[in-house]
């Protein structure tokens, strides 16, 4: 079979090879089929480089439409109105969710074999605990804004469907540059290991809006009123239309979900190269987020030691990438080492409590005056 002039062959097989360019400028053309198999061909380029995948079209399209489904499920039928999750609300959706995730795993193991599916459980299982960090975070906003217990379920589920967006394009874009040039899995490494270090040595702090590039240009440019009226983004007020600080509060979790990417793909890249086990991985992880906040989010601060075994997680999975080309490391090995560290994270935190310290004064809750 001839593919824009190049001779293509591929051994008959369940998986479809994805090619992509070896050259600057090339722009994705078609999706070819034959034999059974499936090669994205972009243009430009003497030689593509492929990678392979168990994704095709059809895998595609249905994935994405049982996300939809799941999250119109959601918001639709199960939180029409605002109300505050409770505990067994948010462990009951866990539950639905993780064995969403492992329903999924088993399907990825039975079609395309045990090395594929457990790719996916160890892209899922590092994307889960690094999630913990996103809840540090939201926890800390949602506190800072003071938002009512029951808009936070709102703001999340927004956050979440920006999140699924952002880290397709995330993903895609990541898959593309790895086919092109090999030396950004050395890149990513890197980042990881950087971002390893910065976590063991970063001391707990309050977070300042007021210093994030971020919230100081949405002050700027959208008019706000000072109170929540509702869980409303948005408010007509004298004719005019104004942000409420719901809107802030949502633009700063979107923001700290993206510098949270930065880390989570590229440890996900060190487990597998398969855009679909990466993607789909990620997804199942971002779409129990939600469900996890609410039941982890009054016992967070318990697990202290869960930051130091996540930077240990980040420093095993960069340093992994970084010796690929030397001592690969075997993905079963990768998976019982991260379980393990994530383990004695929260079995250390339970064993040896945090020495509380002295509590400092509250502060004055945030409003947008």
């Amino acid at each position: 079979m001839h593919l824009a002039g190049r001779s293509v062959d591929l051994p008959p097989s369940r998986r479809r090879p994805i090619a992509f360019p070896d050259a600057p400028g090339s722009i994705f053309l078609f999706v070819a089929q034959f034999r059974g198999g499936y090669v994205a061909r972009w243009s430009g380029g003497a030689r593509p480089l492929e990678i392979a995948s168990v994704g095709t079209p059809g895998l595609w399209l249905g994935f994405t439409a049982f996300v939809l489904a799941m999250l119109a499920l959601d918001l639709g039928v199960f939180h029409r109105t605002a109300h505050e999750v409770t505990i067994r609300e948010a462990a009951v959706w866990s539950a639905v969710w993780v064995s969403l995730a492992a329903a999924f795993g088993a399907l990825v193991h039975a079609w395309f074999g045990p090395q594929r599916g457990l790719e996916f459980a160890t892209g899922y299982l590092i994307e889960k605990a690094l999630a913990v960090d996103n809840i540090f975070v939201f926890y800390a906003i949602f506190a800072y804004f003071s938002v009512p217990a029951a808009y936070q379920h709102r703001v999340l589920f927004w956050g979440v469907l920006g999140a699924l967006v952002m880290r397709a394009g995330f993903i895609f874009a990541g898959a593309a540059l790895i086919a092109k040039f090999h030396w950004v899995l050395y890149v990513f490494g890197a980042i990881l290991v950087v971002t390893a270090i910065k976590l063991f040595l970063m001391k707990e702090e309050g977070i300042h809006p007021e210093q994030n590039a971020v919230y100081r240009l949405f002050r700027r440019f959208a008019p706000c009123v000072p109170r929540y009226h509702g869980s409303h983004f948005t408010v007509v007020e004298n004719g005019r239309r104004y942000a409420t600080p719901l809107l802030a509060v949502l633009v700063l979790i979107e923001w700290s979900d993206l510098v949270f990417a930065v880390d989570s793909i590229p440890a996900i890249f060190a487990v597998t190269r398969d855009p679909f086990i990466v993607y789909t991985s990620n997804i199942f992880a971002i779409l129990g987020l939600r469900s996890m906040f609410f039941l982890l989010s009054g016992v967070i601060g318990k697990f202290h030691l869960l930051k130091p075994a996540l930077a240990t997680v980040l420093a095993f999975v960069g340093t992994k990438m970084l010796l690929l080309d030397v001592y690969p490391i075997p993905i079963a090995v990768s998976l019982g080492v991260v379980a393990s560290l994530i383990a004695i994270g929260v079995v250390g935190s339970l064993l040896v409590p945090k020495r509380e310290a002295a509590s400092a004064a509250p502060r004055p809750a945030a409003s947008l005056d």
